[in-house]
């Protein structure tokens, strides 16, 4: 059904309430169009209000009889990520480029030092790594801002099973993502649907004796 309600959408006329840069200024042409206040929406039969990034409402509008929506409204009310690029490219759903984690991570165990980046032979040269002593919760967090469909992040269980690691959307406190990680797992992709997260709270329950060990460069948002 959502499928089917995405492609219904997207098929739609829509167009970018988000800033374009400067880059648009000459490719704007003026025309007279109407706001139309009455229409309403529903979304897999859920009423919807469209709202404006700092949640002011929206009303669609009509131009030539062909109705036009705000695209990050839109993807707010189907889970579906939306980035412009600085060419003005809009790009929907998942993207062909990953990118990196690294920038903009936040986490008080993120490390350089070649002692501890390590892991099976192999230097990850930026890592988050929880080796604190007790049971307890290795947390972190990360922005992805709207931009990106999915999340590929690595993890490794050092020493001690990880009995469980989630990735949550922090703003709604829905969990995304739930697995148990094991020593003999390696270092394995965790892949977790992201679509309409702002910003997400990672965290594993880590036994004593054991660390969690998540590579920056090689996690990354597409």
């Amino acid at each position: 059904m959502k499928k089917k309600l995405t492609a219904a959408v997207i098929g739609l006329s829509m167009v970018a309430s988000m800033g374009a840069g400067a880059y648009a200024a000459s490719n704007l042409t003026p025309i007279k169009a109407y706001l139309n206040s009455g229409l309403s929406f529903k979304v897999n039969g859920t009423p919807f209000q469209l709202q404006n990034g700092n949640g002011g409402t929206l009303a669609p509008i009509t131009y030539n009889n062909t109705t036009y929506l705000p695209i990050r409204s839109v993807s707010d009310a189907l889970g579906i990520a939306v980035n412009i690029d600085a060419k003005g490219v809009i790009q929907l759903g998942e993207q062909v480029e990953g990118v990196s984690i690294v920038n903009g991570f936040s986490g008080d165990l993120r490390t350089k030092d070649p002692a501890k980046t390590v892991y099976d032979g192999k230097d990850y040269k930026d890592v988050y790594l929880n080796n604190l002593s007790g049971s307890r919760s290795a947390s972190f967090m990360l922005y992805p801002k709207k931009k990106y469909q999915k999340l590929y992040l690595q993890v490794a269980a050092i020493g001690k099973d990880i009995k469980e690691f989630t990735v949550q959307d922090s703003d709604t406190d829905v969990e995304l993502k739930t697995t148990p990680i094991a020593m003999s797992d390696g270092l394995m992709t965790v892949e977790v649907d992201i679509g309409g997260a702002n910003s997400l709270y990672v965290h594993a329950e880590a036994s004593d004796g054991g660390s969690v060990f998540v590579p920056l460069q090689t996690s990354y948002f597409k």
